[in-house]
């Protein structure tokens, strides 16, 4: 449909690398639970993902050379998630022009810094779209670039149309991510709708361990989940 094929347009022309729609219905009571009412009552999702520089995320193991972190800090987080915000904005009144409802959710504001948790999940949007799967790390793997990718999602009332489905997970019996955590805050459970994040995640131990980072460095800066699994290494090397 016109509207869809402008999103696509408009967000291709931002130099974003991936796009899809997810129908939000299947996840209707854990987005109210995450975020309240207005999140759950919207029906859909604009998906919107940019994919890392593998330059940068390759160098995270030494993240305690200060050139290092601010690399990462930069251009792999505060710029790119700028531009995801800035083509949320474009997408919500491209939406709202056309007569329908749109809620732009900022890529990086957390409302629980315990928690590590936002209003809404970008990463449940990219699974629901069909753009990849819930790792391990609760990381959202995409095929194309592993785990090395930001999103941020648009939240609409418009009748798009959903042409992906959630990807099966296939990170298989690997445990990359499991074991490099300096905090081993992840279990190794594989991604299960009916389980808690808490299940898979220890999200207290990841938010102590990089406030003592940022003690240290000045830096609240880790992603070695992010850099090392597999799939991502080798879309680097490719």
């Amino acid at each position: 449909m016109a509207i869809y094929d402008g999103i696509v347009n408009t967000v291709t022309a931002a130099g974003c690398d991936f796009v899809g729609a997810a129908d939000l219905s299947p996840a209707r009571e854990f987005i109210r639970e995450q975020g309240g009412d207005l999140a759950a009552s919207f029906p859909r999702a604009i998906s919107i993902g940019i994919a890392l520089p593998h330059a940068i995320v390759d160098q995270l193991p030494n993240r305690a050379e200060r050139a290092v972190a601010v690399g990462y800090r930069s251009h792999a987080y505060t710029v790119i998630n700028q531009r995801l915000d800035l083509v949320a904005s474009q997408v919500a009144s491209l939406l709202q022009r056309a007569g329908h409802r749109a809620l732009p959710v900022p890529s990086a504001e957390s409302i629980s810094g315990e928690r590590l948790c936002a209003v809404f999940s970008h990463k449940l949007a990219a699974h629901l779209a069909g753009l990849g799967w819930i790792g391990k790390s609760c990381l959202l793997i995409t095929p194309q670039a592993g785990p090395r990718v930001r999103w941020i999602s648009v939240l609409t009332e418009a009748p798009l149309p959903v042409a992906g489905a959630p990807m099966a997970e296939r990170c298989g019996e690997c445990r990359e991510c499991v074991d490099i955590c300096p905090v081993q805050a992840y279990t190794g459970r594989a991604f299960h709708e009916d389980e808690p994040r808490s299940a898979r995640y220890n999200a207290a131990a990841c938010h102590e361990y990089l406030k003592g980072e940022e003690t240290a460095t000045g830096m609240r800066v880790c992603g070695m989940c992010l850099y090392v699994c597999p799939l991502g290494r080798v879309r680097s090397r490719g």
